[in-house]
């Protein structure tokens, strides 16, 4: 490692540490031991998942299971949105091409898998172990524990829902470690349809493995940093030691996964089509306005001046950091769904192939406004009485999920 590279890899972990104590609750308080573990987890973990040989070979053969489900995917979706048999060659392209018809699918699809491996009890085995080692490292309770954890297969709205009766008793910290989590990770029915974005720009990478390692390393940093907004020691504990039953057999989880799957693809289409037409109002009237500033502006541009010092925090040269950092703003005040397809259409050279893989990590997670809205809404609806505290701790955890991506994108930048 260059020295000057490990000097800028010491300041980007204190800076991404120390933006954010300002919201901190009570910053004189906050438990360092639990910033230690929460870093000396990531590493470990990082070590664990990129460079041990024999999980690399199971990433390799998981690999290969996402181009099987892909495929799988498209013979689905070809043959309810396909053409037709025909001798005549169609004049138009196939609607498989298109973003609605060719990418959303793979969400149904994963979704209804996702459902039959926690109904088969795999995923909730994998979930317990990861729970009880955040429950060792960051005394949590096992609600807490396990909602945070869920969150590396499942979606946002999903993970609380396997903890409902608790939610009403939770702590304001205890909610925050949940949303920070929920938005720090993307759900595993969200990671083959990005795949599927991002399979060109990333040609000689395994694409799941990296998602699968973000979301595993952004748990415990999103703890992290919910203990360090707000530092407390409440912990609300389970009655009994195991997952609570979701799906009633396999045919229910297979009805519900899908149905959960394409409720998810229709709002991830429609929220795609109002912020990218927001996105072109606001840039048109910026674009009225840039002959008399003198220089030319965007959304784009603005985000990155914004993100730029949080993307060199993450290892990547400041002459890059501008990019890196448009991305960043994009995927907090749209969604990923944008930021990714923008990561992959950037020119070669434009980030050095470190840096795309870097840029990669910082963008894993539902980090960006309208999850928080998600969010708030949908844990609403299982603890009404505790909308208040949601809003009170939805800056937050936007602010610690964002952070924890972006830490994650450095301790991964040192492995890579």
């Amino acid at each position: 490692m260059e020295p000057l590279y490990l000097i800028q890899i010491l300041i980007g972990f204190a800076g991404l540490i120390l933006i954010a104590f300002p919201f901190s609750e009570n910053y004189k308080i906050i438990n360092f031991r639990y910033i230690f573990y929460g870093l000396v987890s990531q590493i470990i973990l990082a070590i664990i998942l990129l460079k041990i040989p024999f999980i690399i070979a199971f990433f390799e053969v998981l690999g290969n299971g996402v181009v099987i489900l892909q495929e799988a995917t498209t013979e689905g979706a070809n043959f309810v949105f396909g053409y037709p048999p025909s001798n005549n060659e169609t004049p138009y392209r196939s609607l498989l091409e298109t973003f609605a018809f060719g990418v959303l699918p793979y969400i149904i699809v994963m979704a209804c898998i996702s459902a039959i491996l926690w109904y088969w009890g795999i995923l909730p085995f994998i979930v317990n172990l990861i729970s009880k080692a955040c429950q060792k490292l960051f005394n949590i309770g096992g609600p807490v524990g396990l909602g945070a954890a869920a969150n590396i297969f499942v979606g946002q709205v999903e993970a609380p829902l396997l903890i409902r009766p608790y939610v009403a008793k939770l702590s304001k910290k205890e909610l925050l470690i949940i949303m920070t989590a929920g938005m720090a990770t993307v759900a595993g029915s969200v990671m083959v349809a990005l795949i599927a974005i991002l399979d060109s720009a990333f040609i000689n990478e395994n694409l799941i493995q990296h998602f699968i390692t973000a979301s595993v390393l952004s748990v415990p940093a999103a703890i992290m940093y919910a203990n360090i907004m707000i530092p407390s020691n409440e912990i609300t504990e389970f009655k009994e030691d195991k997952t609570p039953k979701v799906y009633n057999s396999t045919m229910d989880a297979v009805t519900r996964g899908a149905s959960d799957g394409a409720t998810i693809a229709i709002s991830v289409g429609t929220i795609l089509i109002a912020v990218i037409a927001l996105v072109y109002i606001v840039n048109s009237i910026l674009g009225i306005l840039s002959p008399y500033l003198g220089f030319d502006l965007s959304i784009e541009i603005i985000l990155g001046f914004i993100f730029a010092p949080i993307a060199w925090f993450m290892g990547i040269p400041w002459n890059e950091a501008l990019i890196a950092g448009e991305l960043l703003g994009i995927k907090t005040t749209l969604n990923e769904f944008v930021a990714y397809p923008s990561l992959a259409a950037l020119d070669s050279g434009e980030l050095s192939e470190k840096s795309k893989l870097i840029t990669f990590y910082s963008l894993c997670g539902f980090a960006n406004l309208s999850s928080v809205g998600i969010l708030i809404s949908g844990i609403t609806a299982m603890a009404p009485e505790r909308k208040d505290d949601l809003i009170n701790v939805s800056l937050k955890a936007l602010v610690g999920a964002t952070l924890a991506s972006c830490m994650t994108g450095l301790i991964v930048g040192i492995f890579i």
